[in-house]
């Protein structure tokens, strides 16, 4: 069997020009938000843990926790929102249509019976507040003419909903059940977020004209603003109070984030600036925020999370990451003896992991570029991109070196380095392999078949080359020359993997049709067959250190585990181990897998020995 031993979880969708909601749970010191289908929880004092959520049919926008901590809502694009369980494996309570475009923002009522949802819709339906154990209506949400942004509901009795958004507009409604009162016409762009104080004694606004505006909670009345001196200058997209009332945090796209004293006449003056670390470009913008307990949080447009202390807020903050889209590729180094886990996505971000530590920092690149291929080994990055290009990249620590682009002609299916002299590294292409020496193209061959994907042997001397056809042809390589020894037929679809053993004694191969098999190198018969567990396409495959397990990562959001000495029939599980499907496969030591998929995230398991 293999247990979950650690989660490096991914960081919150992002868009420019668009603020998140992130909310948080006081008793468990967790945080909630979404990227792609999954929801997260995130436990800031258990850096290595995380819950995820991937029942959404569509992309999850917001999520919130029940005032007893015991159920989250959940809403997506499709204006479905989500009622289940923090524990039992996430139990479904129910699931409502809410309205009929996306969800922006949700709340449950401080008694936890009703909840009040916003977004976009047809119509006049832009707000909606229900029971949250029937889905019947409780009110009537007249008023606003363009997408709602942003809703709240008032913390005490007498309850009140307050919305605002993309038509400039801050609403107040009573109830329940609730209907329309008063409108607030104090900004003059988009009102990002509204939220109430804890104490419901008060509620404020924050918006794209970089103003803030507070009102009474009761009434809806204004009774101040942000002040302007010292204010932010750029759009402000989230804004959350402390837990006594009194003061407030806001983030901004001028990439600060500011602690505002609440005054006694309802204005607020700039008690702290907030510097959150960065290189001061697009990505370091601030797009959500989140006071919860001590900690006073903050995202970056680029996926950073910082967390300050509210008690202490000179103090450096905790800065953690991870990606935000697709991890493809994964590769494990030995660096001072800790196992360091390098992973990369298509948008161009390799991060540092540690194993048993958990988030180490990205890795500092040159340029942008976006990711297709990635390999790595102690002292150098092998990648390539959608451009026909190649770079090898020298690995300094957690900075990479210049690289200079070698064009392959073609764009290419597959990267590999010679293990035991690193300078001779395999590129396969649509139509045959490139050999590197250096960063030299020593020759271009072009094999006259559809190359699907390539191995080199660690020591140089042999080449395998997958094509469409199913079919596997083994080269010997002497100079840069490749000479085809073997053709090699057993698959039923389109190889899409081949690795080596570490003693190279043996080699693997997965296709298309969702089948691997297992080689011995010298004989080149089949030393493992019926490995046919997967229910669709092999993406990836690695061996464990010791050459005695082959993992194989599948589409099906599965990581099967082979025993080499023993029938296929006796494999190992990892059922759902990414939502969306794994795509990236390594062994760190004998007894630990880690793996990578769609939901951009990644997991290290423990094998136990069956």
């Amino acid at each position: 069997m293999a247990e979950l031993s650690e989660t490096y979880a991914c960081v919150p969708s992002t868009e420019r020009g668009r603020g998140i909601l992130i909310s948080g749970d006081t008793k468990s010191n967790s945080i909630l938000y979404c990227n792609g289908r999954s929801v997260i929880i995130r436990y800031l004092d258990r850096p290595l843990e995380a819950s995820i959520y991937g029942e959404h049919a569509y992309n999850a926008t917001v999520a919130r926790y029940s005032p007893n901590g015991e159920w989250i809502a959940s809403a997506d694009v499709s204006g479905t929102v989500r009622i289940w369980g923090v524990h039992n494996e996430h139990v479904l309570k129910t699931e409502f249509r809410v309205l009929s475009g996306r969800i922006d923002d949700l709340q449950w009522s401080p008694d936890g019976l009703r909840i009040v949802a916003s977004g976009d819709g047809k119509g006049k339906s832009l707000v909606r507040a229900f029971m949250w154990d029937s889905g019947s209506n409780v009110g009537e949400f007249d008023g606003h003419s363009k997408r709602v942004l942003s809703c709240a509901f008032k913390p005490t009795r007498p309850f009140r909903i307050v919305t605002c958004g993309e038509d400039f507009l801050v609403n107040f409604y009573e109830g329940p059940p609730f209907k329309f009162k008063l409108s607030q016409r104090g900004h003059s762009n988009f009102v990002n977020c509204i939220r109430f104080s804890p104490d419901g004694s008060k509620f404020i606004s924050v918006s794209s004209d970089k103003k803030g505006i507070i009102y009474d909670g009761k009434t809806g009345e204004k009774v101040g603003e942000l002040s302007s001196e010292d204010g932010h200058k750029g759009s402000i997209y989230a804004v959350s109070w402390s837990p006594d009332s009194k003061e407030v945090l806001t983030v901004s796209a001028d990439k600060s984030a500011k602690i505002w004293e609440i005054m006694e006449d309802g204005n607020g003056k700039v008690k702290k600036t907030l510097s959150c670390p960065g290189s001061g470009g697009v990505d370091d913008m601030l797009v959500g925020c989140l006071w919860l307990n001590n900690h006073l949080i903050t995202v970056s447009l680029g996926g950073i999370i910082n967390l300050f202390l509210a008690s202490d807020p000179d103090r450096e903050p905790v800065s953690f990451s991870g990606h935000m889209k697709s991890v493809n590729a994964l590769s494990v180094l030995l660096q001072n003896s800790q196992k360091v886990i390098l992973s990369s996505s298509y948008d161009g971000v390799i991060v540092r992991w540690i194993q048993g530590h958990g988030y180490a920092g990205r890795l500092q690149r040159k340029d942008s570029d976006k990711i297709k291929c990635f390999t790595a080994i102690e002292e150098e990055l092998l990648t390539s991109g959608y451009d026909n290009k190649i770079k090898r990249i020298p690995l300094l620590g957690d900075q990479c070196g210049d690289a200079e682009p070698i064009d392959v002609g073609m764009q290419p299916k597959d990267l590999n380095f010679a293990l035991q002299s690193p300078e001779l590294a395999l590129v396969s292409t649509d139509s045959g392999v490139v050999v590197l020496r250096g960063s030299k193209v020593v020759s271009t061959i072009n094999f006259g078949y559809a190359v699907t994907a390539s191995a080199i042997a660690p020591d140089g001397s042999e080449a395998i080359v997958g094509g469409q056809d199913g079919k596997l042809h083994v080269y010997s390589v002497s100079g840069d020359t490749l000479t085809e020894e073997a053709v090699l037929e057993k698959h039923r679809g389109a190889i899409n993997v081949i690795r080596y053993s570490p003693d190279a004694s043996m080699f693997a191969s997965g296709d298309l049709n969702r089948e691997a098999v297992v080689w011995d190198r010298v004989s080149r018969e089949v030393k493992l067959k019926n490995m046919l567990y997967h229910t669709a396409r092999i993406n990836c495959l690695a061996w464990s250190p010791d050459n005695s397990m082959v993992a194989t990562g599948s589409l099906d959001t599965c990581v099967i585990i082979y025993d080499v000495g023993k029938p296929a029939s006796s494999r190992i599980t990892i059922k759902g181990a990414h939502l969306g499907g794994v795509y990236g496969l390594a062994f760190t030591d004998e007894n630990s897998v880690v793996s990578s998929g769609e939901d951009a995230c990644v997991r290290v398991w423990k094998v136990i020995p069956q």
